[in-house]
């Protein structure tokens, strides 16, 4: 395995722990949790492997972030909190299923513009992968539709009535949960694009100079 491999998994497994660790805590009265703000660098990671060494290796980085976010959760449904265990099996499944779909999309996206203007590729991946992220685990793990998969309900919570986002019309909750978060995705897209381009750069210098 070569050293940029290395980093590649060592920063993926880094943000997935951050960010099981960073949802535990909340802000603005719970619509968002700080590891929304952490979460999102996963694509990052998953872009500038792709860039540097290609598809392959971008998806075993993905795989490594799947096993380690399976990992946090089985650690995190066996921690009692206020409200019982800290991660409940829905939760659990739709963050494995959200994870592992967007990112596996972000790659064939990302593949799709590799050759077009250098921020395209990684806007795209990033917000179409984010957008498949958020839909799936919020889907997955609070709305009605999905009940069927723990009977007992830990999570009904998030289906009690409240207005969008605290000011707009009466919705599930777990929809003002859903936007805010999604909202989040795309403004950190956006901004990891200088991180992007400044790696990038350096990269290809270094190229030029060998």
């Amino acid at each position: 395995m070569t050293k940029p491999f290395l980093i590649g998994v060592a920063a993926m497994a880094a943000v997935v722990v951050l960010s099981n660790i960073l949802v535990q805590h909340i802000l603005l009265d719970g619509l968002l949790t700080w590891g929304a703000f952490t979460y999102p660098i996963a694509f990052l990671v998953t872009d500038l492997t792709n860039r540097f060494l290609g598809r392959d290796a971008a998806r075993k980085v993905v795989f490594v972030g799947f096993g380690v976010g399976v990992i946090c959760s089985l650690i995190a449904s066996q921690i009692v909190g206020e409200y019982g265990p800290l991660t409940t099996l829905r939760i659990a499944v739709g963050s494995g299923i959200a994870f592992l779909t967007a990112q596996l999309i972000d790659i064939a996206v990302f593949n799709r513009f590799r050759a077009g203007t250098w921020w395209r590729a990684p806007l795209a991946s990033t917000l179409v992968g984010s957008t498949i992220d958020t839909a799936l685990f919020f889907t997955i793990a609070f709305s009605a539709s999905f009940v069927w998969m723990d009977p007992s309900e830990p999570n009904a919570w998030a289906r009690d009535m409240a207005p969008l986002l605290t000011v707009g019309p009466e919705m599930p909750l777990w929809i003002s949960l859903a936007v805010a978060d999604w909202g989040v995705k795309l403004a950190l897209a956006l901004v990891a694009l200088i991180p992007f381009g400044v790696i990038s750069a350096s990269h290809r210098k270094i190229l030029l100079e060998k």
